[in-house]
This record gives structure tokens, C-alpha cells and sequence, in this order.
């Protein structure tokens, strides 16, 4: 009998044990873990969002670092920069779109930047077209498409029959680059 009380009375003290350990201590764990994966997931974001911002302030201030002339004088601000000529007729070439036409225009001076126009004629088809301002955009000068008018024949279609293929148009456009000076 004595046994089956001691053995009763350890029951009672594990089973008590058992009980209080799953009260007080045991069902505070799984909130505490699920607040703690709540904010490790929103750490987490907030990480990913930092990275984000990182990578295109970089961006950012490649593409600054590259339309940054120390002066108005700098090759970077002329009137005509030939590297800048140069990746037109690439890019016109690379699209395999026929420049008619190719002229730079009369810098407009600002107190922290230069507009630099230049007037494009160019035979081309609507989709072409849209490869070349997608290429121009992300080219690593800043430059703007100021205006663009499509010449789509129609008129001379309804005279004669050319040699001229229908799908092209000529378009007469303005682009401008855009050069950040560098105040002292």
C-alpha cells in the first residue's frame, strides 16, 4: 500500500508539474514565436525595400556621375558631342533605320544644366520607331524626346504606286540631351 502511495503521490507531483509547466511556461512559446516570425517577416521587407532603394540610388547616381559636365566648356556640353552622334547613328544602324537627316540645334544654357537639341529624320517603321526611343531611353545620357511628327504618306499613296515600302514612314523628330554643370 505504501508503494502505491508513493507511486500516486509522484504521479500527482510529475502530473502537477506537467500541468503548471504547460500554464505558465508552455503556451506563452508558440505566441511568442508567431510575434517573432510577424516581425521577422516585416524586418525582412523593410531589408529588401533598403536593397531596392541601394541598388537604384546607384543607379541614380551612375547615370548623374555620366551627365555631369565640370563647366559649360566641357566636351560633355558641346554643341555637338560626337559620342553622342555617334551612339544615334549606332543605335539607327544596330535597329537597321534609315537616317535621312541629322542635325544638332543651338544649345539652350540653364544656371545648372544645358539642353542640347537635335532634329532626326529618319524612314522607319511604327516599330522600329518604338525600339529607338526605348533604346534612347535607356541610354546613359539623359535624353528627352521633345517632339516627333509621322509622315505616313498617305497623300502620295493615293497618286502613284512607289517603290516605297507601306510599312515605313519618315518621322521628323526632336531629341535633346540633357547635361547636369557642376556648381563650385
Amino acid at each position: 500500500m505504501k508503494k502505491i502511495l508513493i507511486l500516486i503521490l509522484i504521479a500527482v507531483i510529475f502530473g502537477g508539474g506537467f500541468w503548471v509547466y504547460y500554464n505558465l511556461v508552455y503556451l506563452g512559446i508558440p505566441e511568442n514565436i508567431s510575434r517573432l516570425d510577424r516581425e521577422i517577416k516585416v524586418k525582412n521587407e523593410r531589408l529588401i525595400s533598403a536593397e531596392i532603394i541601394a541598388q537604384e540610388m546607384d543607379l541614380v547616381a551612375k547615370l548623374i556621375e555620366r551627365n555631369l559636365a565640370l563647366s559649360t566648356k566641357d566636351s560633355l556640353a558641346e554643341d555637338a558631342s560626337m559620342p553622342f552622334l555617334n551612339y544615334v547613328t549606332g543605335v539607327l544602324a544596330e535597329l537597321e533605320i534609315k537616317l535621312i537627316a541629322i542635325e544638332p540645334k543651338r544649345r539652350r544654357t540653364q544656371v545648372d544644366h544645358i539642353k542640347t537639341p537635335y532634329a532626326l529624320i529618319i524612314d522607319c517603321s511604327y516599330e522600329e520607331f518604338g525600339k529607338l526611343v526605348t533604346k534612347l531611353e535607356k541610354s546613359e545620357r539623359l535624353v528627352t524626346v521633345e517632339s516627333f511628327n509621322v509622315d505616313n504618306g498617305f497623300r502620295k499613296a493615293q497618286g502613284y504606286k512607289g517603290a516605297r515600302d507601306p510599312e515605313d514612314h519618315v518621322i521628323e523628330m526632336e531629341i535633346s540631351t540633357l547635361t547636369l554643370i557642376k556648381r563650385n
